[in-house]
């Protein structure tokens, strides 16, 4: 039952893994702001100030020792790991080439399997792992989806691959020398920091290529404001306790406002000075037309199409997912309603924008 009996634990020293990326640095910035010690493990140097809470370690998920040095020995080992760090590239199909493929599998597999086993052998109490609303995805309409969806066994991209394995490798090792473990599952995730979903929107902007709207209006999807992702998180956590509700589960995080995703966009892409498109067509006329030139690229070296057909089809159809279960199991509401989150945000979009277009920029530097 959702109530106020839940039964919680406090989260002690927590490792944020992908501490220096977007979600990452939010949510070490939010853990530190509650007065916990965190640990940030990254490729990269953290972005944050020093603060005396937080320790940043530098290293490679893929690499045995680096994952053992960022989970600590002795005193000195976290209680605590939510795991962000991951390749999100959606590359697939014939774009993919061996040696991509082995990459994302060796960080987004491989570096999951290294933390699980160096967090049980060191006693780690909590795992906390970033999944993705993709990986029951399949191309069908999903209106309301809960956690009873199968995983999809359509892989259109790596991401969702590599994501569907290592949440179902997260979710099997619950339990296992005492560490508890559940999965979070974003819709697309948005906010001060984000480099990626409206990046995507600007650089079509800038390009030229928003001429029309896509599908029908009706079409619903949802997204994941980073400050209610992090609370998802975090409660997550603080319910991984034995005889709890989370052990061994997943959850949709998301805003709970599913959207017509040129609606959403629209507020900020009229922020930045730009008209915004009023005429439609439909999303299979539109897919189709991206399969076939898509198809052409890479047989014939045709120009790469303006959008991938599964782009097409995340904005045609619905794809929308209940927040029911985290509701009842964890306490979660969102701390941030769409309109309360953008009106945050549109500072940081208009300026990341004017960045894009000063430099010319229609490809992620």
């Amino acid at each position: 039952m959702g109530d106020s009996t839940l039964t919680t634990s406090s989260l002690g020293r927590v490792l944020v893994t992908g501490g220096s990326g977007f979600v990452g640095a939010n949510l070490v910035t939010e853990l530190l702001s509650r007065g916990l010690e965190v640990r940030s493990f990254d490729r990269v140097p953290s972005p944050l100030p020093d603060h005396a809470g937080l320790d940043a370690v530098v290293g490679d998920i893929t690499n045995a020792d680096d994952v053992t040095r960022a989970i600590g020995e002795g005193d000195d080992t976290v209680d605590t790991v939510i795991h962000t760090a991951a390749i999100i590239d959606l590359m697939g199909g014939a774009s993919v080439t061996e040696e991509y493929r082995r990459r994302s599998f060796a960080v987004n597999v491989g570096g999951t399997q290294n933390l699980v086993r160096a967090a049980q052998a060191a006693g780690v109490s909590r795992f906390v792992y970033t999944a993705s609303n993709s990986v029951v995805m399949g191309g069908q309409v999903i209106a309301d989806g809960d956690e009873t969806l199968p995983y999809t066994e359509r892989f259109n991209d790596l991401y969702t691959e590599t994501k569907v394995i290592a949440e179902k490798f997260v979710l099997g090792e619950n339990g296992v020398h005492g560490m508890l473990t559940c999965s979070i599952r974003p819709s697309g995730i948005w906010g001060r920091g984000d480099q990626t979903m409206f990046r995507k929107v600007f650089e079509s902007v800038l390009a030229g290529h928003v001429k029309v709207l896509v599908g029908s209006k009706h079409v619903k999807l949802d997204n994941s404001y980073v400050h209610n992702l992090i609370h998802g998180f975090i409660l997550a956590a603080e319910h991984l306790v034995p005889g709890g509700t989370a052990p061994g589960q997943a959850y949709f995080i998301n805003d709970g406002e599913p959207i017509n995703m040129f609606e959403f966009s629209r507020p900020v892409v009229q922020a930045c000075g730009e008209p915004f498109p009023t005429f439609r067509v439909p999303g299979k006329l539109v897919r189709l037309a991206m399969t076939v030139w898509q198809f052409l690229h890479f047989k014939l070296g045709a120009p790469k199409p303006l959008l991938e057909p599964l782009a097409i089809e995340r904005i045609s159809i619905d794809n929308y997912f209940s927040i029911a279960k985290a509701r009842r199991d964890l306490g979660y509401e969102p701390l941030f309603t769409t309109e309360q989150a953008m009106a945050d945000c549109l500072p940081y979009y208009t300026d990341l924008y004017a960045e894009m277009k000063a430099a010319g920029q229609t490809v992620p530097a």
